[in-house]
């Protein structure tokens, strides 16, 4: 008789009163566990009379033993259809610079299969406009007005918040980083015991930056994998004006290639096992300080397929940065295949923010934030509505795309009903399975979608339905300025998505009613 995978001690435990006997027939009754996959159960021949005498003892035993089976045989199914999450959240790349969102000129020939093969969600909000606000977000599962943290301002994870990382950890999942990391800064081993670790904060492992500045550097001298600094060895920083410390002056080891690596290895470690894998790749944030220095803070070891064009260096490596992800990405599918998790893995890609005009790139060189208005640090669209695709075979239906606004703070809930974890009480987070799965009739919507930031011109955007409300803050006021000319009243202008995607047209004075149900919400939840 073949029965699954079992421990041997849980097997055996419903026997042991039996072999305690005297009487020592049972001990005929035995396990042989054949492999990880099977266990076969024998029973020893003896006399009919003497079988007779204990049938009532022995199937009362061997139905305990198969109850068990039974039960560790459910959770080995359940465990079987909980899918492998992985999660790519990229660094300041725009809503227009992937292929498969209409770039022109940059190549993402894996990106773009991934999209084909799966979903694509293109009215995906990221948490914020710029990186540490966007990434607490996407662990507590909720927006901005809620986490506090509005700005690329210090703030500390607690340890004892409900991250999305703790939620899957509690049902079983193996759970892994890699990259940067912003919520608790640690530069030496002597900061390494702060509430803010990943490894504090539900990841059993983490490699990568753990101070959000040190990220700018994709040549530093050192990784962090988890409690241990990790040699990038030939990596020597420079003693630059302008430089804090963070540009290098002998380049050898990319850091990019070591965060790429370490996933890897997570994915190899845990392919037994469900596991939640986030891959917060720096690409292709621009080293600040590199171009302060030098003019061009877009560091890559090599242009690739850029190298002969008639573009600013800057350009060229801007592009060779995103080409070099989207490799990396295919290399990520190719892994999948090989260990056969392609089929129970679901990866998402996305960007913290919009892109960038840093490190001498220009986000209008490749049409970076594609039809939208702005790019990081703005309110607008272009700002921080994203490229985000979804992938899972037979499970998320190939070349298929949903306009269902979402946020950043969605993926807790999302995750948790992947898995059956518990979403916290206090959450902002709705889950998008329903979308993924091409069940549009269940999905639950947001009222509306907010976000809110102390860094640019506009301080409040807020999606409801298609319209899109932001807030200008007041332009700067000479101080000899008479005080007629100082604004008193708050600047909102109002858009419709529907017939402008560019923001191009203020139609708040059109519909005051709209604005005004708007502030209403934000009023009502103590937003205003």
């Amino acid at each position: 008789m073949i029965v699954p995978f079992v421990e041997a001690d849980l097997l055996r435990r419903p026997f042991d009163h039996l072999r305690r006997r005297e009487d020592t027939w049972v001990s005929d009754i035995f396990l042989t566990l054949r492999n990880r996959q099977t266990a076969r159960i024998r029973i020893g021949k003896r006399s009919e009379m003497r079988l007779r005498v204990h049938t009532q003892l022995l199937m009362l035993s061997v139905t305990s033993a198969f109850s068990a089976i039974e039960l560790v045989s459910e959770l080995a199914a359940a465990d079987a259809a909980r899918p492998n999450i992985i999660y790519i959240m990229v660094d300041d790349l725009g809503y227009g610079d992937l292929g498969c969102f209409g770039q022109k000129v940059i190549q993402t020939p894996n990106l773009d299969r991934m999209a084909a093969e799966g979903m694509r969600l293109t009215d995906h909000y990221a948490g914020h406009t710029v990186c540490r606000p966007s990434r607490l977000v996407l662990w507590l599962g909720q927006h901005v007005g809620h986490t506090g943290l509005t700005g690329n301002r210090a703030r500390s994870l607690t340890s004892t918040e409900p991250t999305v990382a703790k939620a899957l950890k509690n049902v079983g999942y193996a759970t892994g980083g890699v990259g940067k990391w912003a919520l608790g800064n640690v530069n030496e081993p002597s900061e390494i015991n702060n509430a803010g670790h990943p490894n504090k904060n539900g990841f059993d492992y983490w490699f990568g930056y753990l101070n959000q500045s040190n990220a700018h550097n994709f040549y530093p001298t050192f990784l962090w994998e988890n409690d241990e600094q990790v040699s990038l060895p030939g990596n020597v920083i420079g003693d630059y004006l302008n430089g804090r410390g963070r540009v290098s002056s002998k380049r050898v080891s990319y850091s990019h290639d070591f965060l790429t690596d370490a996933a890897f290895r997570f994915v190899r470690d845990n392919k037994a096992n469900p596991f939640l894998l986030h891959i917060h790749w720096t690409i292709p944030h621009a080293n600040n300080e590199g171009g302060r220095v030098h003019g061009d803070g877009m560091e890559i070891p090599s242009y690739g397929i850029y190298a002969d064009k008639d573009w600013p260096n800057p350009e060229k490596g801007f592009a060779a940065m995103i080409t070099h992800m989207d490799a990396d990405v295919g290399r990520l599918f190719k892994l999948l295949k090989e260990l056969k998790l392609d089929q129970k893995t679901m990866v998402v890609f996305t960007s913290d923010n919009g892109p960038h005009n840093e490190g001498g790139h220009n986000h209008e060189y490749f049409n970076s934030n594609g039809p939208l208005k702005g790019y990081k640090r703005s309110m607008h669209e272009g700002g921080y509505r994203v490229p985000m695709i979804a992938h899972w075979p037979e499970k998320i239906a190939a070349g298929t795309s949903s306009d269902h606004p979402s946020g950043g703070y969605d993926f807790f809930a999302t995750a948790c009903e992947l898995t059956g974890a518990k979403v916290p009480a206090n959450t902002d987070s709705i889950s998008y399975l329903p979308t993924l799965l091409g069940q549009s009739e269940k999905q639950k919507k947001h009222e509306y979608l907010y976000c809110e930031s102390l860094e640019g011109q506009t301080s409040v955007g807020v999606r409801y339905e298609n319209w899109k409300l932001v807030q200008y803050r007041p332009a700067k006021v000479r101080k000899d300025a008479k005080k007629s000319q100082v604004p008193t009243k708050p600047d909102w202008r109002l858009y419709d998505l529907t017939k402008d995607i560019g923001e191009e047209n203020n139609i708040a004075v059109r519909h005051p009613d709209v604005v005004a149900k708007i502030l209403a919400f934000l009023k009502r939840d103590g937003l205003l």
